[in-house]
C-alpha cells in the first residue's frame, strides 16, 4: 500500500534501511554495492531500492534535507512498511579541531535546535540517541574493518546559513563533534516506535579548519561509512 511519499507496496522494503540525504548518493549505494536491486520509489525523485548485500535483504532511500523530511519519510516507513533498523548515512560539518576531512562519526545522541519533540507533549528536555544495539554492533564492524570511528554527540539544525554568529563556538564548547540536520527526528521517531537508528557520518567539510568537498565527492566517495552501515543488515 503506497504512502503518501512511498510508492511502495508492503514487502517491498527490508526490515534494515539506509538512509542518505540525497536521493543519487541512494542511487550510487544501489548501484556500487547491491545485487539484484529493484527500485522501489520514485515519489518526488526520492529514490528508493531493495538488495541483497552478502546473501542479506537491505534496502536504501534518500530522505531529502532537514529534521521536516526525514521526519515524514522514517515515519512511513517504521508504521507503513516494518523497517525496524533506519540507519543514516550521511555528511557533516565538524565543529572540533581535531576531526579531519572523510573522518567517520557515530552519533552517540544527538542535539538540536528543532522544535520537533515538541510534539510528544514531554514535561522536560528530550534527549535524542542512538540504538545501543546498532550502535555496538557498528563499533565492532569498524573495529574488525580497521576503520577509525570518533563516536559522541552530534547537532541536527534547522538552520544551514545561521544569522548566529556565536553558534558554532557554544556547541563545541558543549563537546559536539559536528553539525547535520536530521538525526535529531530519526532517533525521536525510532525511540517513539520502539525501533533502531544509528546515524553514520562522514565529514564532509571543517567549519572550523575551513576544509571542503566537493558535491561528487559527497556523493561518492564516502565509501567508509557505507560499508559498516551494509554489514548492520
Amino acid at each position: 500500500m503506497a504512502t503518501p511519499h512511498i510508492s511502495a507496496n508492503k514487502g517491498d522494503i527490508a526490515e534494515t534501511i539506509l538512509l542518505p540525504g540525497d536521493p543519487l548518493r541512494a542511487k550510487f549505494i544501489a548501484d556500487t554495492f547491491l545485487e539484484d536491486v529493484v527500485q522501489f520509489n520514485g515519489v518526488r525523485n526520492m529514490f528508493g531500492y531493495t538488495g541483497t548485500y552478502k546473501g542479506k535483504k537491505i534496502s536504501v532511500m534518500g530522505t531529502g534535507m532537514g529534521v521536516p523530511s526525514i521526519g515524514i519519510y522514517s515515519y512511513e516507513l517504521i508504521h507503513f512498511y516494518g523497517v525496524k533498523n533506519l540507519i543514516r548515512v550521511g555528511s557533516c560539518g565538524a565543529i572540533q579541531k581535531d576531526l579531519k576531512l572523510y573522518d567517520v562519526i557515530f552519533g552517540i545522541g544527538a542535539s538540536t535546535n528543532s522544535n520537533y519533540a515538541h510534539q510528544y507533549n514531554l514535561p522536560g528536555t528530550y534527549s535524542a540517541t542512538a540504538s545501543w544495539e546498532l550502535l555496538e554492533k557498528a563499533k565492532k564492524v569498524a573495529d574488525k574493518k580497521g576503520t577509525h570511528v570518533t563516536v559522541g554527540n552530534i547537532l541536527s539544525s534547522d538552520t544551514f546559513y545561521t544569522e548566529d554568529t556565536t553558534e558554532v563556538e557554544t556547541w563545541a564548547a558543549m563537546g559536539v563533534l559536528a553539525i547535520e540536520m536530521e538525526a535529531f527526528a530519526l532517533y525521536c521517531n525510532a525511540a517513539r516506535a520502539g525501533v533502531n537508528a544509528l546515524a553514520i557520518l562522514t565529514v564532509s567539510d571543517s567549519i572550523v579548519n575551513n576544509e571542503v568537498t566537493t558535491a561528487e565527492e559527497r556523493e561518492k566517495s564516502f565509501t567508509k561509512m557505507m560499508e559498516i552501515a551494509l554489514e548492520l543488515a
